[in-house]
């Protein structure tokens, strides 16, 4: 379990100034949490959230093992409540339904934690409706909206919201801690482009399952080019079995556009940049028959595969064809 002294070593201006927070008892009604993908805005969420339930603190320190802490680590709080889009964006009844729980009181407590992921995705209906909280907080809530884009929040509620900016984390550092802790340079090097949250990192280290998937995916790009009636059966044989959750397959999407983003570093001799380190022939032989304005195409259309899945798009039919238009190129 993370602990602030672990998070420090992630984010040490936010962390340090929340810590004086704590320690002066002295917590905004709300938080906006701006970082891109992998910064540790969840996970400092979660702990603030601990932080402020837990009754044997040690200043401000959880104790990580009460009744609080743990529920709060396994995502069953029943005072901890969650936001999050629904399809390609947060909607107003979304908003309203939390208007209903804040009229209530806490379960066990007169406490409660709101926390809203991807709140750029809030629809104007919703995000003039959260307003309501901000400008007339209830005693002893806390809310904290998380973001990846702050410029697409409405300014009143940055107005009316503690901003916190999480800096980008150092990818060779983060690479070299993965390593470290016993990964092997594959796997890692993988892993640091896809995140830099050692939370996330350890969660896809969980079983064997981000080996089996990098497996995968780079089965699929080698017979896109060499075997492209094979790959249908791939997709349905290894694929779709492998990336059953939504959360998997968006992963999996993120790991063929790294693939053509080495691809694309392949092309203009940035080879010390690739995340499928171990893969540099293959890559060179793609890279002769690809040019940098049909990488950027297929990019692209793994982009658009990526906005499909938030709309519940079917997978299989969403992957079949992305495939398809990146072997046609």
């Amino acid at each position: 379990m993370e602990t602030w002294n672990h998070l420090k070593e992630i984010q040490p201006r936010i962390i340090d100034l929340l810590i004086k927070t704590l320690q002066k008892d002295r917590l905004a009604h709300a938080y906006l949490f701006e970082g891109s993908k992998g910064t540790g805005k969840r996970v400092v969420a979660l702990h603030l959230a601990k932080s402020f339930f837990c009754e044997n603190k040690d200043e401000e320190n959880p104790c990580l093992q009460c009744l609080n802490c743990r529920r709060i680590e396994h995502g069953n709080h029943p005072d901890v409540h969650f936001i999050e889009p629904d399809g390609l964006s947060i909607k107003k009844h979304q908003v309203e339904h939390l208007q209903k729980e804040f009229s209530y009181r806490g379960v066990e407590s007169a406490k409660k934690v709101y926390i809203v992921e991807h709140a750029d995705l809030m629809t104007v209906g919703a995000a003039n409706s959260i307003l309501k909280f901000l400008e007339e907080p209830a005693t002893e809530t806390l809310a904290i909206l998380l973001t990846e884009q702050g410029s697409k929040v409405l300014p009143t509620i940055h107005s009316r919201s503690q901003h916190m900016t999480f800096a980008p984390l150092s990818r060779a550092t983060f690479l070299d801690k993965l390593v470290q802790n016993g990964n092997s340079n594959t796997i890692s090097s993988l892993l640091a482009s896809l995140t830099t949250s050692y939370h996330e990192a350890e969660q896809l280290l969980e079983g064997d399952w981000i080996a089996q998937a990098r497996t995968v995916v780079i089965q699929l790009m080698e017979e896109l080019s060499t075997r492209p009636t094979q790959v249908l059966f791939t997709l349905q044989e290894k694929w779709l079995p492998l990336f059953k959750e939504k959360s998997q397959l968006d992963i999996g999407l993120d790991m063929i556009l790294l693939w053509l983003r080495d691809l694309m570093f392949t092309k203009v001799g940035k080879v010390d940049s690739l995340s499928y380190i171990d893969q540099i022939d293959l890559l060179q032989q793609q890279a002769l028959s690809s040019s940098q304005d049909t990488i950027s195409q297929k990019m692209s259309a793994v982009l658009h595969a990526k906005r499909q899945l938030v709309a519940n798009v079917n997978p299989q039919l969403m992957m079949e064809k992305l495939l398809l238009n990146i072997q046609e190129g």
